[in-house]
């Protein structure tokens, strides 16, 4: 089992126990103690390795205790400080990381809930942790272009010096993503005027601005798909992509047509919407098979037509669920990880046209 499936694994348990992880105990037990073991690589039940309940007197606190610290080479590199499942981690929950950083050796500190995983070190000023952590593990979201960092911390590969050199770069990374994920769904004034005065000579009144605030939010959205479509294009080679994918996200508000505004299609919705065709085209004309986005879900339907839904797909929370229909149009949600996973309901999907035709 490689990295990625290990923490794919982990990250599978999550739902199925969820309801018994009441108290920080039985989160430490059944996540975080996972995590250290079977996705870091250290044996936990080695206290040469990982130490529970580390304490390192500091000059304002004796004898208290941070939940973990993990050992390497006899020397404390990561310190961990645990809390229960579902509680909303803050940094206010850091306060003994941010004491006994200043007086041990770490120069990593991990804040979890055993679902989301914050990891911090001494960028802003050496010895003392950061406020803001370098890089995030949600478990419950992965996010796999992070995956490669989050392995330079397993014991066979802890390279501290390498791991902080890159954690400056990862840390603005995630701010600068979050940042145009936001002017992705509502653009500020600032961003609007930076690509409306590169193109616009006109004076740029308030009328302007307004018109403008429009254009950027549809020019971005076609960009994006645009973007998808040219790599899904290059990545299965699908003749079927050419029809332009900006049909289907450009869900641009009308009058009478007020909850278009709130729709807005993922890159992981189109992704499953293309391995959707892929499975059909075995049997009809991919152009028959049309997306019709809807605030709750993305629907795919036969011939663009309501009462001929093939399944739809709940990629809007933390689970994803591929919804199939039976002969009277009754729907079940399959829960799945990945998107390539619609490709196990392949006979499903088939047997959805034979209702139709």
């Amino acid at each position: 089992m490689d990295f990625i499936e290990r923490i794919q694994a982990l990250a599978k348990r999550i739902p199925q126990i969820s309801h018994s992880l009441q108290t920080e105990e039985a989160t430490k037990n059944a996540l975080i103690m996972p995590f250290l073991h079977s996705v870091l690589g250290y044996d936990v039940f080695n206290p040469d390795e990982v130490v529970p309940e580390y304490t390192a007197d500091t000059p304002t606190k004796k004898g208290e205790k941070v939940d973990y610290a993990l050992i390497k080479d006899g020397v404390v590199q990561i310190l961990i400080e645990c809390k229960k499942y579902n509680e909303k981690l803050t940094i206010s929950h850091a306060g003994q990381l941010f004491r006994y950083f200043s007086v041990s050796n770490a120069r990593l500190a991990i804040l979890t809930n055993g679902a989301q995983y914050l990891f911090f070190t001494d960028l802003d000023a050496p010895n003392k942790m950061d406020e803001k952590p370098f890089l995030v593990l949600d478990l419950e979201n992965i996010d796999e272009h992070i995956i490669p960092e989050v392995k330079k911390l397993t014991k066979t590969s802890f390279d501290v010096e390498s791991i902080v050199s890159a954690a400056g770069e990862l840390k603005y990374l995630s701010d600068i993503k979050k940042l145009l994920g936001e002017q992705f769904k509502a653009p500020e004034e600032e961003f609007i005027k930076f690509f409306a005065s590169r193109v616009y000579d006109g004076t740029l009144t308030a009328k302007v601005k307004l018109q403008f605030a429009d254009i950027t939010s549809k020019a971005l959205r076609q960009f994006l798909s645009d973007s998808i479509n040219q790599r899904l294009k290059s990545a299965i080679g699908d003749k079927s992509t050419d029809e332009p994918i900006a049909s289907v996200v450009d869900n641009e508000p009308d009058s009478g047509a007020e909850d278009k505004i709130k729709v807005f299609t993922t890159e992981d919705e189109i992704e499953g919407y293309n391995v959707v065709k892929a499975i059909l085209r075995q049997k009809v004309e991919v152009s028959r098979v049309v997306a019709r986005d809807t605030q709750s879900y993305f629907g795919v339907l036969l011939d663009d037509n309501n009462r001929k839904p093939l399944c739809r797909l709940h990629f809007n929370g933390k689970q994803k669920y591929l919804g199939l229909m039976d002969q009277d149009k009754n729907e079940t949600r399959h829960p799945i990880d990945r998107v390539d996973d619609i490709f196990n309901h392949s006979e499903a999907l088939l047997d959805t046209l034979t209702y139709y035709e």
